[in-house]
């Protein structure tokens, strides 16, 4: 990982903390739905305060091949590097 990778990964755990109901350490191969037990709404609850954060937009067909929290932090850094929204 990176230095912005290591960055975007500590501010997705931030992020995803008050969805972490039980504290489980979040990893790079954690995944996110499966592994915290979290509903959908609340993925998406997740993947809205990520875009609002790093003003970006993460479209649906992108996050649907999104699961770890490596993946979500590619997913960051490739709509960061293509400007954020758009």
């Amino acid at each position: 990982m990176t230095a912005d990778s290591k960055e975007i990964f500590a501010k997705l755990s931030e992020l995803l903390a008050p969805f972490n109901s039980k504290n489980i350490e979040l990893k790079p191969d954690t995944e996110i739905s499966t592994d915290l037990n979290i509903d959908s709404v609340s993925v998406m609850d997740f993947v809205m305060e990520v875009e609002d954060h790093f003003d970006i937009d993460i479209p649906l067909n992108v996050l649907a091949d999104t699961h770890t929290m490596t993946d979500m932090v590619k997913v960051v850094e490739q709509r960061l590097a293509q400007g954020g929204s758009s």
